[in-house]
């Protein structure tokens, strides 16, 4: 079976397993979650990082990480490319391998990225039979299922709606220029705004707002979590209503307090004994 093959299947079977239909994904990070109950966080990192998927072998704990941007639709290709190489388990360290060429496993989670953004049943849905298919088309369908052109290309070369020549040839127009051209902008830069921001992972920011509820972990912890100040974390927490419990100490009645006994025998002989030089203690001499 090629990667491809192997993307397409996945990506299928990922989305009748969690009845998401053929339907456009909305938000993918909650998606992610809900579904696979893995951590996702959108991350400060470098220019040249796009995302990552770390898993611990002692727990099986697994965390994808992906990088903030205002390419609202790289995100996405690489949250459902991430994704992909979670199901497919493809944990092997590759980097002994040609890196002038991407790996079979590269290649089968990009098919599958591509696939679960924009099945080929979903897009003929929304396209129908139709015969003329323009870059009007071409923005339509990246704006439905916000994909980059390049991915929306490809599928509707797979849909048998274009050529490969028409396919290549859209697969050099960017996002923004189709938005801008097609009168979509505004909606765009809503969608940069979105994905240039950080975002914890949904999962551990809830303990900890139940730890912060609970009186047991500080204000500054989910703070740093969200990568905000102490204040704007405080104030949120206020706003919501979420508030540490007073923690109550019980206190004992002296009557519910247990009797203590007291060996005075024991104290008496250490007052009577004689000290190192043989002589007597002060409690003898009183007693003589």
């Amino acid at each position: 079976m090629s990667a491809e093959t192997e993307g397409r299947t996945a990506a299928a079977r990922f989305r009748q397993e969690h009845h998401l239909g053929v339907q456009p994904l909305g938000d993918l990070v909650a998606i992610i979650e809900q579904a696979t109950r893995i951590d996702v966080a959108v991350l400060d990192v470098g220019p040249d990082e796009h995302g990552l998927t770390m898993r611990d072998p002692a727990r099986g704990a697994v965390f994808i990480g992906v990088a903030r941007t205002p390419n609202p639709m790289r995100q996405r290709s690489t949250l459902a490319h991430e994704l992909g190489h979670v199901l497919f388990e493809d944990w092997a360290d590759n980097g002994t391998g040609n890196w002038s060429e991407r790996s079979p496993a590269e290649i089968r989670a990009d098919a599958f990225a591509r696939h679960l953004l924009v099945p080929v049943e979903g897009l003929r849905e929304f396209l129908g039979d139709r015969e003329s298919v323009t870059q009007a088309t071409l923005s339509a369908v990246v704006q439905r299922f916000l994909v980059s052109p390049q991915i929306a290309a490809i599928a509707l070369h797979q849909a048998n709606y274009v050529d490969d020549g028409t396919k290549q040839e859209w697969m050099a127009l960017t996002a923004p220029q189709v938005a801008s051209r097609f009168g979509w902008s505004d909606q765009y830069r809503a969608l940069q705004a979105d994905s240039n921001q950080r975002r914890a992972p949904q999962q551990l920011l809830a303990r900890a707002i139940r730890g912060y509820a609970e009186a047991v972990v500080p204000a500054q912890a989910i703070a740093t979590l969200r990568g905000i100040t102490l204040e704007a974390a405080e104030a949120d927490l206020r706003e919501a209503g979420v508030v540490p419990a007073e923690q109550e100490i019980a206190w004992a009645a002296p009557t519910e307090l247990p009797d203590v006994h007291v060996d005075l025998a024991v104290l008496e002989e250490d007052l009577n004994a004689p000290d190192d030089n043989g002589q007597v203690t002060a409690a003898e001499k009183d007693s003589g």
